[in-house]
């Protein structure tokens, strides 16, 4: 087994970190009780991801958000995670993981509270936004904090297992708790539900946590940590704009060059600077750089339809909030048990194989989806579908983390966990703008000069269904019916073609695939030589290199069924 390898064995001794006290890895079974904490992390961040997504009917029905508006409540949390993700990342292997994983409990906690009891959209776009930086905290922290811990690769691959399987679990929670408040308490009460979690958390972290940071070597890259923040914030707001309907205005361009000049900035710096926060080389190879781009491809055509998919059992079908979380319970239950089986096909199948075929599940579920999607509840069918979609996006995003963390050495888990975790937000913000542009253009027209329905009131409820529905109440009775039915009509089918727009990115996503490595084994090539300190010479630089951590294939699923 790869685990037991000579290479393995005589690297598993050598220490991961060069922090003062020995990690709770090295302490026996106390890794299992570090483990249980982190993913209690995990759990709050991805209950909090999908707990919204059942409640946007009551927050659109409450605080009257434009589409807009409504589009930046549900963006916001991505784009400032994405953001800050290698800032917070690379800060962690630095100063101290377990200090910034606290530190974004506490904001985490203040953020929900100001969400819950937001009265106007600002209000709650803002607290959404700091919710964002907890989470850029948090997600780097943890998955350094585990690769610290675990250092034998069979047990890492279990623990990523049970990770990913917690991951899903929040998944099914979120909706569940969030349907479960909405129907008995106001719509804030569903991000109250992170506070009795973070009271548990603060404490118990900071007591059973392990401290560790990176290799220390050389100053930490302010500036360039700076540039990639506000680069990654430019892209994906241009993005965003852009899917708003204004490609080529000037609140879409603007942001787009600069943060792609900032970006292009950063790479630049990064590869000129003695001690990088990122390693550009490693992006160049395919177990690294294909599995960034698979993690954003799937991400990309597959997180917009979580909250169209909540809309339309909601609003189309009529189902109740609670009754909404339950129908989409069977995905997260395939997730969990993708995330449990998902160690032991990557040693039967490879990474290649394993990615490849969850994109190809993953679209057929999609496919499956566009013939069952209509007007009539069609639940045994819904439930199939839904149950290969949380497989096929489970199997596909254990595999690519696999391969890229293969890539990783101990030292720079934070930036690692950064990168990884800043492509699959970048590909959230990139995919709910184009799949909610693609839902509007298609969605749209269906709603415009109806016969018996003002013009005015048409493009009002042109911007959304739950907008439509709206407009509707407040016409009379055979207009109000008339637009109501365009509506959904309409809505169904632009979700039809937003699901076909999906299945070729994930189709896509397959082939790309093709450029992994064919098995675990291979993919874990020796790590690149560190690059001695300026001004030291020989001794020094042949030691770093003995003590050079090994790279390991944990896998994450960075909790992919619950944000989407």
């Amino acid at each position: 087994m790869p685990g037991n390898t000579p290479v393995a064995r005589e690297t598993a001794e050598v220490p991961a970190q060069r922090s003062a006290p020995p990690p709770a890895g090295d302490r026996g079974a106390g890794r299992w009780t570090v483990l249980v904490v982190l993913c209690a992390s995990l759990l709050l961040v991805s209950v909090d991801a999908t707990v919204l997504h059942v409640a946007v009917p009551a927050v659109s029905q409450d605080l009257q958000p434009t589409s807009t508006q409504l589009l930046w409540i549900v963006d916001a949390y991505p784009l400032v995670c994405a953001s800050l993700l290698i800032l917070f990342g690379t800060l962690g292997d630095r100063t101290g993981r377990r200090r910034v994983l606290l530190l974004g409990y506490g904001i985490f906690a203040l953020a929900s509270a100001l969400a819950a009891y937001a009265h106007t959209p600002e209000t709650l776009i803002g607290a959404r936004a700091l919710l964002g930086v907890g989470g850029a905290m948090i997600m780097p922290a943890t998955l350094s904090i585990l690769r610290q811990v675990f250092t034998d690769r069979r047990e890492r691959a279990l623990a990523v297992g049970v990770w990913s399987a917690v991951a899903a679990v929040g998944a099914a929670l979120g909706p569940l708790f969030g349907g479960l408040l909405l129907e008995h308490f106001w719509w804030g009460a569903v991000f109250l539900i992170n506070i009795p979690l973070m009271a548990v958390s603060l404490p118990v972290g900071r007591r059973l946590l392990p401290e560790s940071t990176g290799s220390g070597d050389g100053p930490w890259d302010v500036l360039g940590a700076l540039l990639a923040a506000a680069g990654l914030f430019g892209v994906i707001l241009g993005v965003k704009q852009a899917g708003d309907g204004a490609p080529l205005a000037p609140g879409t361009l603007l942001p787009l060059l600069a943060g792609a000049a900032l970006l292009a900035a950063f790479v630049r710096r990064q590869r000129r600077h003695a001690h990088p926060l990122i390693d550009m080389k490693a992006l160049a190879r395919p177990a690294f750089g294909t599995s960034l781009g698979c993690i954003v491809l799937t991400v990309l055509a597959l997180v917009g339809l979580a909250l169209l998919a909540a809309q339309y059992l909601q609003l189309v079908l009529g189902l109740s909030p609670l009754e909404t979380g339950l129908r989409l319970l069977p995905l997260s239950v395939a997730a969990i048990a993708a995330g449990l089986v998902g160690a032991r096909m990557l040693r039967l199948m490879g990474p290649r194989l394993m990615v490849a075929l969850g994109f190809g599940v993953t679209a057929l579920a999609v496919l499956c989806l566009i013939a069952v999607v209509g007007q009539d509840d069609r639940p045994v069918l819904l439930v199939g579908a839904f149950v290969l979609l949380g497989f096929g996006l489970e199997t596909t995003l254990f595999g690519c983390y696999e391969s890229m963390l293969s890539e990783a050495p101990a030292d720079r888990a934070g930036g690692a966990a950064a990168v990884g975790e800043t492509a699959y937000q970048l590909g959230a913000g990139v995919g709910i703008a184009l799949l909610g542009s693609v839902m509007n253009a298609a969605y749209a027209p269906g709603v415009r000069d109806l016969p018996g329905v003002p013009s005015a009131a048409s493009r009002d409820a042109g911007h959304s269904l739950g907008e439509a529905y709206g407009v509707a109440e407040r016409l009379d009775g055979v207009a109000g019916e008339a637009l109501m039915a365009a509506a959904r009509s309409a809505f169904v089918h632009g979700l039809h073609v937003t699901l076909l727009v999906s299945a070729g990115l994930l189709l896509l996503g397959a082939l790309a695939a093709l450029r992994l490595p064919g098995s675990a084994d291979t993919a874990r090539r020796p790590a690149d030589p560190p690059r001695p300190a300026r001004g030291e010479h020989g001794p020094r630089g042949a030691r770093e290199q003995r003590e050079q951590p090994a790279k390991g294939a944990g896998a994450l699923l960075s909790s992919g069924a619950a944000r989407t």
